[in-house]
């Protein structure tokens, strides 16, 4: 399983799988700096909190590769501007700066070296980045199988599998790796409007591995955990606050409030690098908002009226005391608050 690369490094440069253009067709994008990444970012290219670290990394790694044989300063003063860059691309993945923050660490750690081995070193950490972001993904699964039953019917929101990731996924990965495990899993996608990850990204990803996936509208979920067709409910995140409140695709509160009236766990899968302690609480995150096109159509047609008043926040806050379980590389935290998000950073 896992055919996807949302990813990759070619003969120097890094490729992101465009993902606007996913399912009708598969295409490569070619990036050779810094600000060509952020814009890829910017533009729903590469989308997905992890994947978007990933790719940040190597957004650094390309400026440091194009300006090796400049002057110091020079070198210095263009990686800065990389990173202010690849940090205001999008707000609220906080993976995003936890990604900068390491290659700034590389960076001040290899501040002596010839600037070709300082782009090198920055290099290697964009893929020690990547590769991790798999590991870790694997390990997170591993935790979230256990969780579910053979023959479970999951509810997913939005994407957050290998498309989202270096590869694996985090709700997805769960899933990949319960079927890994011998069991049996049929899966739920939202098309989650507006951008409908769901129907594009989800339904797809899932089809080239073939695992069962039935694809249903957002405002279809309710009446399935009416009827007793989900037994689970599994998400992304794209930051998650000290206290275990969770930032994802917006959306998520809802289904979160509609598994807790059906008394369905709600699990969120995310690697510790999600998790915010410096974010107190979801009132402290960021949300972002993209333009009204989105909501007012998509695919170049418009099916809403023109002129008419548009809100399109991307996430929503789901709080920690909905959250089942956080599944994480260190594994499954049930009912997650401050106190136990602490205690994952010092286990």
């Amino acid at each position: 399983m896992n055919k996807i690369n949302s990813l990759r490094w070619i003969d120097g440069a890094l490729e992101l799988l465009d993902q606007r253009a996913l399912p009708l067709r598969v295409d490569y994008l070619r990036y050779n700096n810094a600000a060509d990444v952020a814009q890829g970012i910017r533009q729903l290219v590469v989308r997905g909190a992890p994947a978007i670290g990933c790719a940040a990394a190597y957004g650094v790694a390309l400026e440091a590769l194009r300006l090796q044989h400049q002057a110091r300063d020079a070198f210095i003063a263009g990686l800065d501007r990389a990173m202010s860059i690849l940090a205001a691309s999008r707000p609220t993945a906080v993976n995003l700066f936890w990604a900068l923050n390491r290659m700034r660490a590389r960076l001040d750690a290899s501040f002596d070296h010839a600037l070709p081995a300082i782009a090198a070193d920055l290099l290697a950490e964009a893929h020690a980045i990547a590769d991790e972001d798999v590991r870790l993904n694997r390990a997170m699964g591993a935790h979230g199988a256990a969780l579910l039953a053979n023959n479970a019917r999951v509810l997913t929101h939005c994407n957050a599998g290998a498309l989202a990731t270096a590869g694996h996924g985090t709700a997805l990965g769960i899933i990949r790796s319960a079927i890994e495990a011998g069991k049996r899993i049929e899966v739920y996608a939202d098309e989650t409007r507006p951008f409908l990850q769901g129907a594009r990204l989800t339904a797809w990803e899932l089809q080239q591995d073939g695992i069962p996936v039935t694809l249903i509208a957002d405002n279809a979920a309710g009446l399935l955990m009416h009827r007793g067709e989900i037994d689970a409910v599994i998400v992304g995140a794209d930051r998650i606050a000290a206290n275990g409140d969770v930032a994802n695709k917006i959306g998520t509160y809802t289904v979160a409030v509609l598994a807790r009236r059906h008394d369905i766990p709600f699990y969120v899968a995310a690697p510790l690098s999600t998790i915010d302690r410096a974010t107190v609480n979801g009132e402290a995150i960021p949300i972002e908002e993209r333009a009204a096109e989105e909501v007012l159509g998509y695919g170049g047609t418009q099916w809403a009226p023109a002129g008419v008043a548009v809100k399109n926040p991307v996430f929503d806050v789901t709080p920690a005391d909905l959250v089942s379980a956080l599944i994480t590389e260190r594994g499954a935290l049930s009912t997650p608050d401050r106190a136990k998000i602490a205690a994952l950073f010092d286990a």
